[in-house]
């Protein structure tokens, strides 16, 4: 890690490779929202879609608020 400028790509897409970061804390985000799209390339789509199956099941509140997970 070192100082840098210039441009940076600010979306984070699946596949993307965490070279610094190996936990988040982060909010339910909703559907088709930049914030899932990089909670899905954390933790894959398969599993953040699970997660928020079991979610919306126990009534999860999904806004800036509501609840969190801890992904490890």
């Amino acid at each position: 890690l070192k100082p840098s400028s210039g441009w940076t790509n600010i979306f984070i897409y699946p596949q993307y490779d965490f070279a610094l970061t190996n936990c988040m804390i982060t909010n339910f985000h909703l559907p088709k929202t930049s914030l899932l799209i990089m909670t899905s390339a954390f933790m894959g789509f398969e599993l953040t879609m699970e997660a928020y199956k079991v979610a919306i099941k126990n009534k999860y509140r999904f806004f800036d608020y509501g609840d969190a997970m801890l992904i490890i």
